[in-house]
């Protein structure tokens, strides 16, 4: 098997797909918090995106973080593309628009996402700054066109790039001009795995319309609240969505890795380099067939890498991806992961967050995945509206982050990183709604205005 992962052994039966996801599982006291986010990163003299090359170019964000932090560069071909943390896991990489990615190490509580995010921004913003580079926390850059903004060299995402054309409409705005903030959590077994997935999944479309802060693209008000997850809709059919099978009675490991195996394949990965086999089927390569690479048979990295390229609204590998939320502010990142931590390791609230959901149909399901990008909050749902859902969401988090009782050094638990979500239902107005007004209002028309307030 010339060229491939001689560190990954051949995949041998349809049970090394299922142990690939099901290693994951962990005892509750080895549960950890991780929390990623993107922020777009521009120039302001003059207001522009900003390119990989140059004296104030990404690479050289990149080298001087290095620089600062002693973290590992990693490389496509002669290009830094990102740097790993050497003592921890985590690390920073680029999204195909130069947005500037932190894929945070694993935490044990709120308190150490919050300082390590604190920390990030510190060392970001020093090296940033004689560079002119700032960093925005939307989702959705709001004033340039796909084709305004520079491809990163990641030669994943040039075979990408086409593919998203062929399968969608906005896959190519997904790719360059939007930005998510993620949390990822463990599970204990697979009944633990099924039962998360299927709350974090009904309740994915609460969290953005809760999270919803990118009502701007192209220099305009765009009609959504989130256009971030609208873009979402509309870029690959075959690996996003809602999943309605995980709902099925039986669902688990083998039912996502049957869903996994019907997904196209993107790339294979030979000699530290990437093969285009857009369309292709796993299926085929497990037989050998893949006519890129005849008579070859796939590795568990291969079946790893694959599932990282599958976008629904949670998505399973060896933990549980929370992807439905908008990029905002430091204090909304750390806000996410609060609100899945609360609502999903706490035994008490992850049976009252089933109990909101649990009598909920696909159709209803697919129905807020459709609207929420549109109506946020005001969604109309269930006799009144999807903010009492909501509402009722983030006090059963809080219930459950009070049970956790995990006191930062000054004697407080995690509560404290609920505070933007608790504004959000005083006020019944999502940051997006917030923006809208403003621009409306004293910013008289002027999007600009943005770049400042929006910048973290």
């Amino acid at each position: 098997m010339a060229g491939a992962d001689t560190e990954s052994p051949l995949i041998q039966s349809r049970a090394d797909l299922i142990e690939a996801m099901e290693r994951g599982s962990k005892p509750r006291e080895e549960w950890r918090i991780g929390t990623e986010h993107e922020k777009h990163v521009f120039h302001t003299d003059p207001l522009r995106p900003v390119a990989y090359e140059g004296e104030q170019g990404i690479r050289k964000l990149l080298e001087g973080i290095e620089r600062e932090t002693g973290w590992e560069p990693f490389y496509d071909g002669e290009n830094p593309i990102g740097l790993r943390n050497k003592e921890v896991a985590g690390g920073i990489s680029l999204e195909p628009g130069g947005q500037f990615e932190l894929s945070g190490a694993p935490m044990a509580d709120l308190h150490g996402t919050a300082k390590e995010m604190a920390e990030h921004m510190a060392v970001s913003k020093k090296v940033a700054a004689p560079l002119d580079i700032h960093f925005l926390g939307l989702g959705v850059t709001p004033l340039w066109a796909v084709n305004e903004i520079e491809s990163m060299p990641k030669s994943r995402y040039a075979i990408m790039t086409p593919y998203m054309d062929k399968v969608g409409t906005l896959g190519t705005s997904m790719m360059y001009r939007s930005a998510t903030v993620q949390t990822n959590l463990d599970f204990s077994d697979e009944a633990d795995m099924v039962k998360k997935l299927r709350v974090s999944l009904a309740l994915q479309p609460v969290a953005t319309a809760l999270f919803a802060n990118s009502p701007f693209a192209n220099g305009q008000e765009t009609g959504y609240l989130s256009f971030r997850s609208e873009i979402w809709r509309n870029t690959d059919d075959a690996r996003t969505g809602m999943l309605p099978f995980v709902f099925d009675e039986g669902f688990g490991f083998e039912q996502y890795a049957d869903h996994a195996l019907r997904v196209p394949m993107y790339f294979v990965i030979r000699d530290g380099k990437y093969v285009n086999v857009a369309g292709e089927s796993f299926l085929d390569f497990l037989d050998g067939n893949l006519p890129q690479l005849p008579g070859e048979k796939p590795t568990i990295k291969d079946w790893e890498d694959h599932l990282s390229t599958l976008f629904p609204e949670v998505r399973l590998k060896q933990f549980l991806e929370m992807r439905g939320a908008d990029m905002g502010d430091e204090a909304h990142v750390i806000a996410l992961s609060a609100f899945w931590t609360g609502l999903l390791y706490d035994d008490i609230s992850l049976e009252a967050a089933w109990e909101l959901v649990k009598d909920w149909t696909n159709e209803e399901r697919d129905y807020l995945r459709r609207e929420v990008p549109r109506l946020g909050l005001d969604t109309p749902f269930d006799r009144s509206s999807l903010f009492d859902i909501a509402a009722q969401a983030v006090g059963v988090a809080a219930a459950g982050l009070v049970r956790r009782n995990r006191l930062d050094a000054q004697g407080r638990d995690e509560t404290i990183y609920l505070r933007p979500l608790e504004e959000t239902v005083q006020t019944g107005k999502s940051p997006a709604q917030r923006w809208i007004e403003k621009f409306r209002g004293e910013w008289n028309g002027d999007l600009t205005r943005i770049f400042t307030e929006a910048e973290i």
